[in-house]
Protein backbone atom coordinates (compact mmCIF):
# COMPACT_ATOMS: atom_id res chain seq x y z
CA UNK A 1 0.00 0.00 0.00
CA UNK A 2 1.61 3.46 -0.85
CA UNK A 3 1.60 6.53 1.33
CA UNK A 4 1.07 9.73 -0.49
CA UNK A 5 -0.64 12.38 0.87
CA UNK A 6 -1.43 16.50 0.86
CA UNK A 7 0.94 18.94 2.19
CA UNK A 8 0.67 22.98 2.27
CA UNK A 9 3.39 23.63 -0.38
CA UNK A 10 5.17 26.81 -0.77
CA UNK A 11 4.38 27.97 -4.04
CA UNK A 12 5.41 31.55 -6.60
CA UNK A 13 2.97 33.45 -6.87
CA UNK A 14 1.12 32.85 -10.47
CA UNK A 15 2.58 35.83 -12.12
CA UNK A 16 6.17 35.07 -10.37
CA UNK A 17 6.00 31.27 -11.95
CA UNK A 18 7.46 31.14 -15.17
CA UNK A 19 10.72 33.75 -13.20
CA UNK A 20 10.89 31.18 -10.49
CA UNK A 21 11.37 27.68 -12.35
CA UNK A 22 14.29 26.56 -13.11
CA UNK A 23 16.06 22.82 -14.16
CA UNK A 24 16.71 20.64 -11.32
CA UNK A 25 20.39 21.51 -9.85
CA UNK A 26 22.02 18.44 -11.15
CA UNK A 27 21.45 18.77 -14.55
CA UNK A 28 22.96 21.98 -15.18
CA UNK A 29 26.73 22.79 -14.11
CA UNK A 30 27.77 26.45 -12.20
CA UNK A 31 28.10 28.24 -15.63
CA UNK A 32 25.45 26.74 -17.13
CA UNK A 33 23.21 27.66 -14.14
CA UNK A 34 25.11 31.10 -13.74
CA UNK A 35 24.30 31.97 -17.86
CA UNK A 36 20.43 30.63 -16.89
CA UNK A 37 20.07 33.57 -14.32
CA UNK A 38 21.27 36.05 -15.53
CA UNK A 39 18.91 39.14 -15.38
CA UNK A 40 16.56 36.70 -12.74
CA UNK A 41 16.87 37.80 -9.45
CA UNK A 42 13.61 35.18 -9.18
CA UNK A 43 15.64 32.05 -10.69
CA UNK A 44 15.27 28.89 -8.26
CA UNK A 45 18.16 28.19 -8.91
CA UNK A 46 19.57 30.61 -6.29
CA UNK A 47 18.24 28.02 -4.05
CA UNK A 48 19.51 24.94 -4.91
CA UNK A 49 22.50 26.08 -6.66
CA UNK A 50 23.82 29.11 -4.65
CA UNK A 51 27.20 28.60 -5.59
CA UNK A 52 26.45 30.52 -8.66
CA UNK A 53 26.17 33.95 -6.08
CA UNK A 54 29.32 33.23 -4.39
CA UNK A 55 32.91 32.98 -5.73
CA UNK A 56 34.48 29.96 -7.13
CA UNK A 57 35.49 27.84 -4.45
CA UNK A 58 33.28 28.89 -2.10
CA UNK A 59 33.34 26.98 1.42
CA UNK A 60 30.13 24.61 1.55
CA UNK A 61 28.89 26.00 4.71
CA UNK A 62 28.71 29.29 2.78
CA UNK A 63 27.01 27.66 -0.32
CA UNK A 64 24.69 26.17 1.78
CA UNK A 65 23.60 29.21 3.91
CA UNK A 66 23.14 30.96 0.52
CA UNK A 67 20.33 28.57 -0.38
CA UNK A 68 19.14 29.08 2.91
CA UNK A 69 19.17 33.44 2.36
CA UNK A 70 17.69 32.83 -0.92
CA UNK A 71 14.89 30.82 -0.43
CA UNK A 72 14.09 33.08 2.64
CA UNK A 73 14.31 36.46 0.25
CA UNK A 74 12.05 34.66 -2.41
CA UNK A 75 9.00 34.04 0.96
CA UNK A 76 9.80 37.91 2.07
CA UNK A 77 9.56 39.33 -0.92
CA UNK A 78 6.33 37.26 -1.75
CA UNK A 79 7.33 36.08 -4.88
CA UNK A 80 6.93 32.17 -3.02
CA UNK A 81 3.60 31.93 -0.93
CA UNK A 82 2.54 28.82 1.43
CA UNK A 83 -0.86 27.23 1.08
CA UNK A 84 -3.45 28.07 2.84
CA UNK A 85 -4.15 24.20 3.75
CA UNK A 86 -2.47 20.85 2.77
CA UNK A 87 -2.70 20.42 -1.06
CA UNK A 88 -1.98 17.82 -3.84
CA UNK A 89 -1.53 18.71 -7.26
CA UNK A 90 -2.19 17.96 -10.81
CA UNK A 91 1.36 18.02 -12.75
CA UNK A 92 1.65 18.00 -16.57
CA UNK A 93 5.09 18.43 -19.23
CA UNK A 94 4.77 18.42 -22.47
CA UNK A 95 8.02 18.85 -25.21
CA UNK A 96 7.01 21.06 -28.13
CA UNK A 97 3.90 19.76 -29.88
CA UNK A 98 4.93 16.23 -29.34
CA UNK A 99 1.26 14.54 -28.08
CA UNK A 100 -0.07 14.73 -25.18
CA UNK A 101 2.99 14.54 -22.71
CA UNK A 102 3.44 13.69 -18.84
CA UNK A 103 0.74 13.96 -16.17
CA UNK A 104 1.83 12.91 -12.55
CA UNK A 105 0.55 13.91 -9.33
CA UNK A 106 2.16 15.93 -6.85
CA UNK A 107 2.35 14.79 -3.34
CA UNK A 108 3.89 13.63 -0.23
CA UNK A 109 5.74 10.35 0.05
CA UNK A 110 6.58 8.58 3.25
CA UNK A 111 10.43 7.99 4.36
CA UNK A 112 8.84 4.81 5.63
CA UNK A 113 8.05 3.44 2.15
CA UNK A 114 11.14 4.59 1.01
CA UNK A 115 13.17 2.23 4.00
CA UNK A 116 10.54 -0.65 3.26
CA UNK A 117 10.79 -0.53 -0.67
CA UNK A 118 7.48 0.20 -1.39
CA UNK A 119 9.08 3.11 -2.97
CA UNK A 120 11.68 0.85 -4.97
CA UNK A 121 14.95 2.02 -6.07
CA UNK A 122 17.54 0.56 -9.33
CA UNK A 123 20.41 2.72 -8.58
CA UNK A 124 23.28 2.80 -6.28
CA UNK A 125 24.24 6.64 -4.98
CA UNK A 126 27.24 8.22 -3.73
CA UNK A 127 28.12 8.80 -0.45
CA UNK A 128 29.74 12.17 -0.61
CA UNK A 129 26.54 13.60 -3.14
CA UNK A 130 23.92 12.36 -0.29
CA UNK A 131 25.93 13.65 2.29
CA UNK A 132 25.91 17.21 0.03
CA UNK A 133 22.04 16.44 -0.06
CA UNK A 134 21.04 16.26 3.73
CA UNK A 135 23.54 19.32 4.52
CA UNK A 136 21.25 21.42 1.98
CA UNK A 137 18.25 20.06 2.95
CA UNK A 138 19.05 20.90 6.62
CA UNK A 139 19.94 24.24 5.92
CA UNK A 140 17.49 25.46 4.27
CA UNK A 141 14.82 23.36 6.96
CA UNK A 142 13.07 22.60 3.58
CA UNK A 143 12.73 19.83 0.73
CA UNK A 144 13.50 22.26 -2.47
CA UNK A 145 13.16 19.79 -5.23
CA UNK A 146 10.86 16.59 -5.83
CA UNK A 147 11.72 13.52 -6.24
CA UNK A 148 10.45 11.55 -10.23
CA UNK A 149 8.83 8.58 -9.18
CA UNK A 150 6.26 5.79 -11.94
CA UNK A 151 3.58 3.62 -11.39
CA UNK A 152 1.98 0.95 -13.77
CA UNK A 153 -0.75 3.13 -14.95
CA UNK A 154 -4.07 2.82 -13.37
CA UNK A 155 -7.43 3.92 -14.41
CA UNK A 156 -8.83 5.02 -11.46
CA UNK A 157 -5.97 7.43 -10.76
CA UNK A 158 -6.72 8.64 -14.48
CA UNK A 159 -9.91 9.17 -13.99
CA UNK A 160 -9.54 11.72 -11.20
CA UNK A 161 -6.81 13.61 -13.19
CA UNK A 162 -8.95 13.63 -15.98
CA UNK A 163 -11.65 15.31 -13.64
CA UNK A 164 -8.74 17.89 -12.37
CA UNK A 165 -7.81 19.04 -15.76
CA UNK A 166 -10.98 19.67 -17.27
CA UNK A 167 -10.74 22.88 -16.08
CA UNK A 168 -8.42 26.04 -16.36
CA UNK A 169 -4.83 25.24 -14.83
CA UNK A 170 -3.32 27.39 -11.79
CA UNK A 171 -0.24 27.89 -13.46
CA UNK A 172 1.41 27.20 -17.54
CA UNK A 173 4.40 28.48 -18.62
CA UNK A 174 7.22 27.57 -21.03
CA UNK A 175 10.90 27.02 -19.99
CA UNK A 176 14.60 27.36 -21.77
CA UNK A 177 14.14 24.32 -23.92
CA UNK A 178 10.37 24.74 -24.62
CA UNK A 179 9.10 22.52 -22.44
CA UNK A 180 5.01 23.38 -21.20
CA UNK A 181 4.65 22.83 -17.64
CA UNK A 182 1.30 22.65 -16.02
CA UNK A 183 -0.33 22.62 -12.73
CA UNK A 184 -3.38 22.72 -11.61
CA UNK A 185 -4.30 22.83 -7.14
CA UNK A 186 -6.24 20.13 -5.75
CA UNK A 187 -7.46 21.81 -2.48
CA UNK A 188 -10.76 20.30 -2.61
CA UNK A 189 -11.01 17.68 0.39
CA UNK A 190 -12.82 15.11 -1.21
CA UNK A 191 -11.20 15.03 -4.51
CA UNK A 192 -7.72 14.81 -2.13
CA UNK A 193 -9.26 11.95 -0.35
CA UNK A 194 -9.76 9.68 -3.33
CA UNK A 195 -6.51 10.28 -4.85
CA UNK A 196 -5.06 9.16 -2.18
CA UNK A 197 -7.30 6.15 -1.67
CA UNK A 198 -6.17 5.58 -5.07
CA UNK A 199 -2.50 5.68 -4.50
CA UNK A 200 -3.23 3.28 -1.56
CA UNK A 201 -4.57 0.33 -4.02
CA UNK A 202 -1.00 0.33 -5.77
CA UNK A 203 1.60 -2.17 -4.63
CA UNK A 204 4.61 0.12 -5.12
CA UNK A 205 6.10 3.57 -6.34
CA UNK A 206 9.14 3.46 -8.45
CA UNK A 207 11.81 5.98 -8.65
CA UNK A 208 12.46 6.88 -11.82
CA UNK A 209 14.98 9.95 -11.01
CA UNK A 210 15.96 11.47 -7.56
CA UNK A 211 17.78 8.76 -6.06
CA UNK A 212 20.01 11.14 -3.62
CA UNK A 213 17.09 13.19 -3.34
CA UNK A 214 15.18 10.30 -1.61
CA UNK A 215 18.05 8.97 0.58
CA UNK A 216 19.02 12.70 1.26
CA UNK A 217 15.60 12.64 2.63
CA UNK A 218 15.74 9.51 4.56
CA UNK A 219 18.99 10.99 6.33
CA UNK A 220 17.08 14.16 6.80
CA UNK A 221 14.62 12.64 8.95
CA UNK A 222 17.16 10.96 11.38
CA UNK A 223 18.94 14.12 11.40
CA UNK A 224 16.74 16.13 12.55
CA UNK A 225 14.35 13.87 15.02
CA UNK A 226 11.01 15.31 15.76
CA UNK A 227 10.63 17.94 13.67
CA UNK A 228 7.74 18.01 11.52
CA UNK A 229 7.66 17.17 7.88
CA UNK A 230 10.68 15.19 7.79
CA UNK A 231 8.86 12.35 7.81
CA UNK A 232 7.99 12.39 3.91
CA UNK A 233 9.46 14.25 0.84
CA UNK A 234 7.86 15.88 -2.10
CA UNK A 235 7.57 13.62 -5.02
CA UNK A 236 5.57 13.58 -8.64
CA UNK A 237 4.02 10.04 -9.53
CA UNK A 238 3.84 9.30 -13.32
CA UNK A 239 2.36 6.50 -15.08
CA UNK A 240 5.03 4.76 -16.61
CA UNK A 241 3.33 4.34 -19.85
CA UNK A 242 3.28 8.11 -20.57
CA UNK A 243 6.94 8.70 -19.60
CA UNK A 244 10.05 9.13 -22.17
CA UNK A 245 13.13 7.51 -21.50
CA UNK A 246 16.34 8.46 -23.41
CA UNK A 247 19.43 6.31 -24.22
CA UNK A 248 22.82 7.36 -22.39
CA UNK A 249 25.94 6.94 -24.74
CA UNK A 250 29.28 6.10 -23.91
CA UNK A 251 32.53 7.68 -24.72
CA UNK A 252 35.64 6.24 -24.65
CA UNK A 253 39.23 7.73 -24.30
CA UNK A 254 42.56 6.42 -25.69
CA UNK A 255 44.10 4.14 -25.50
CA UNK A 256 42.18 1.75 -27.40
CA UNK A 257 42.89 -1.22 -30.18
CA UNK A 258 43.65 -0.59 -33.69
CA UNK A 259 39.88 -0.29 -35.41
CA UNK A 260 40.62 -3.00 -38.29
CA UNK A 261 41.46 -5.14 -34.65
CA UNK A 262 38.48 -4.38 -32.88
CA UNK A 263 36.04 -4.77 -35.49
CA UNK A 264 37.62 -8.25 -35.75
CA UNK A 265 37.43 -9.11 -32.16
CA UNK A 266 33.33 -7.33 -31.78
CA UNK A 267 32.32 -9.55 -34.80
CA UNK A 268 32.96 -12.92 -32.46
CA UNK A 269 29.46 -11.73 -30.79
CA UNK A 270 28.27 -9.02 -33.27
CA UNK A 271 27.55 -9.14 -36.64
CA UNK A 272 29.64 -5.60 -38.34
CA UNK A 273 27.84 -3.54 -40.77
CA UNK A 274 29.93 -0.13 -41.84
CA UNK A 275 27.53 2.76 -43.06
CA UNK A 276 25.64 6.25 -41.78
CA UNK A 277 24.45 6.30 -37.90
CA UNK A 278 20.63 4.90 -38.09
CA UNK A 279 17.88 6.67 -35.32
CA UNK A 280 16.32 5.07 -33.08
CA UNK A 281 18.53 2.20 -32.33
CA UNK A 282 16.77 -1.08 -31.93
CA UNK A 283 17.23 -3.25 -28.75
CA UNK A 284 20.73 -5.22 -28.80
CA UNK A 285 21.72 -2.89 -31.53
CA UNK A 286 24.73 -0.28 -31.03
CA UNK A 287 26.19 2.21 -33.12
CA UNK A 288 30.18 2.54 -32.86
CA UNK A 289 31.74 6.04 -34.05
CA UNK A 290 35.20 5.65 -35.10
CA UNK A 291 35.88 9.63 -36.53
CA UNK A 292 36.18 10.80 -39.32
CA UNK A 293 32.50 10.08 -40.08
CA UNK A 294 32.81 6.17 -39.95
CA UNK A 295 29.89 4.46 -37.87
CA UNK A 296 29.55 0.50 -37.22
CA UNK A 297 26.27 -0.87 -36.67
CA UNK A 298 26.74 -3.82 -34.12
CA UNK A 299 24.03 -6.43 -33.91
CA UNK A 300 24.53 -8.30 -30.83
CA UNK A 301 24.08 -12.45 -32.29
CA UNK A 302 21.43 -14.97 -31.29
CA UNK A 303 22.73 -16.12 -27.81
CA UNK A 304 24.62 -13.29 -26.91
CA UNK A 305 21.94 -11.91 -24.51
CA UNK A 306 20.10 -13.99 -21.84
CA UNK A 307 16.68 -12.68 -22.00
CA UNK A 308 15.99 -13.92 -18.72
CA UNK A 309 18.49 -12.28 -16.84
CA UNK A 310 16.69 -8.92 -15.77
CA UNK A 311 19.99 -6.67 -15.71
CA UNK A 312 22.07 -8.89 -18.20
CA UNK A 313 19.48 -8.31 -21.11
CA UNK A 314 19.81 -4.45 -20.45
CA UNK A 315 21.90 -3.18 -23.41
CA UNK A 316 23.78 -0.86 -21.46
CA UNK A 317 25.42 -3.99 -19.34
CA UNK A 318 25.32 -5.71 -22.99
CA UNK A 319 27.75 -3.41 -23.97
CA UNK A 320 29.83 -3.20 -20.86
CA UNK A 321 29.96 -6.72 -20.72
CA UNK A 322 30.83 -7.74 -24.44
CA UNK A 323 32.79 -4.60 -25.16
CA UNK A 324 33.82 -1.97 -22.55
CA UNK A 325 35.12 -4.56 -20.44
CA UNK A 326 36.73 -7.20 -22.45
CA UNK A 327 37.61 -5.14 -25.21
CA UNK A 328 38.47 -1.87 -24.27
CA UNK A 329 39.37 -2.48 -20.98
CA UNK A 330 37.14 0.02 -18.89
CA UNK A 331 36.54 -2.36 -15.99
CA UNK A 332 34.43 -0.03 -13.95
CA UNK A 333 32.12 2.28 -15.30
CA UNK A 334 31.44 3.81 -12.31
CA UNK A 335 34.83 5.29 -12.08
CA UNK A 336 36.93 4.59 -14.90
CA UNK A 337 38.44 8.09 -15.85
CA UNK A 338 38.43 7.40 -19.51
CA UNK A 339 34.36 6.83 -20.09
CA UNK A 340 32.36 9.57 -20.42
CA UNK A 341 28.43 9.88 -20.83
CA UNK A 342 26.30 11.90 -23.27
CA UNK A 343 22.71 11.94 -22.52
CA UNK A 344 19.30 13.32 -22.74
CA UNK A 345 18.29 15.47 -25.78
CA UNK A 346 21.49 15.67 -27.01
CA UNK A 347 21.90 14.99 -30.60
CA UNK A 348 23.97 12.89 -31.73
CA UNK A 349 26.50 15.27 -33.69
CA UNK A 350 27.94 16.08 -29.99
CA UNK A 351 28.83 12.46 -29.75
CA UNK A 352 30.49 12.66 -33.50
CA UNK A 353 32.09 16.33 -32.29
CA UNK A 354 33.72 14.44 -29.23
CA UNK A 355 35.52 11.89 -31.07
CA UNK A 356 36.53 14.30 -33.89
CA UNK A 357 37.86 17.03 -31.65
CA UNK A 358 40.59 14.47 -29.95
CA UNK A 359 38.71 14.60 -26.61
CA UNK A 360 37.62 10.48 -26.95
CA UNK A 361 38.60 8.04 -29.10
CA UNK A 362 35.51 6.08 -29.75
CA UNK A 363 31.49 6.48 -29.26
CA UNK A 364 28.97 4.26 -28.95
CA UNK A 365 25.17 5.34 -29.28
CA UNK A 366 22.37 2.55 -27.37
CA UNK A 367 19.06 2.09 -27.29
CA UNK A 368 17.06 3.60 -24.52
CA UNK A 369 16.17 1.70 -21.38
CA UNK A 370 12.55 0.86 -20.94
CA UNK A 371 10.58 1.50 -17.90
CA UNK A 372 9.19 -2.11 -17.82
CA UNK A 373 13.12 -2.82 -17.56
CA UNK A 374 13.72 -0.23 -15.14
CA UNK A 375 10.80 -1.64 -12.61
CA UNK A 376 11.87 -5.35 -13.46
CA UNK A 377 15.23 -5.25 -12.13
CA UNK A 378 13.64 -2.48 -9.30
CA UNK A 379 11.12 -5.25 -8.39
CA UNK A 380 14.33 -7.61 -7.88
CA UNK A 381 15.63 -5.41 -5.98
CA UNK A 382 18.82 -5.34 -8.24
CA UNK A 383 20.91 -2.14 -9.35
CA UNK A 384 21.20 -1.38 -12.94
CA UNK A 385 24.31 -0.26 -13.98
CA UNK A 386 25.70 3.37 -13.83
CA UNK A 387 23.84 6.15 -16.67
CA UNK A 388 21.41 3.72 -17.71
CA UNK A 389 18.14 6.14 -18.01
CA UNK A 390 17.29 9.36 -19.03
CA UNK A 391 14.00 10.47 -18.46
CA UNK A 392 12.94 13.37 -20.38
CA UNK A 393 11.89 16.52 -19.75
CA UNK A 394 13.02 16.93 -16.61
CA UNK A 395 10.47 17.93 -13.32
CA UNK A 396 10.81 21.89 -12.90
CA UNK A 397 12.35 23.23 -9.87
CA UNK A 398 10.73 25.73 -7.74
CA UNK A 399 6.62 24.92 -8.17
CA UNK A 400 6.18 23.50 -5.20
CA UNK A 401 8.41 23.12 -2.17
CA UNK A 402 8.24 21.21 1.39
CA UNK A 403 8.86 23.38 4.00
CA UNK A 404 10.01 21.63 7.59
CA UNK A 405 8.84 22.95 10.85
Amino acid sequence: MVDLRPFPALRPAPAHAAQVAAPPYDVVDVAEARALTAGRPDSFLHVTRPEIDLPDGADPAAVHAGGRAALAALVTRGVLVPDAAPTLSVYRQRRGDTGPGQTGVVGLASVADYRTGTIAVHEHTRPEKEDDRVEHLASLRAHDEPVFLMYPGRPRIDQLVARVTDRSPDVRLADHEGVEHTLWVVADDTVVTEFVAAFEALDRLYVADGHHRSAAAARLHDRLPGVPGTEGFPVVAFPAEQLTVLPYHRLVAGPVPDLPDLLTALAEQFDVVPGPFESPLERHHFGLYAGGGRWYRLTAREGTVDELDPIGRLDVALLQRAVLGPRLQVTDPRTDPRLAFVGGSRPVAEVERAVDFGRHALAFALHPTSTAEVMAVADRGLVMPPKSTWFDPKLASGLFVHPLG
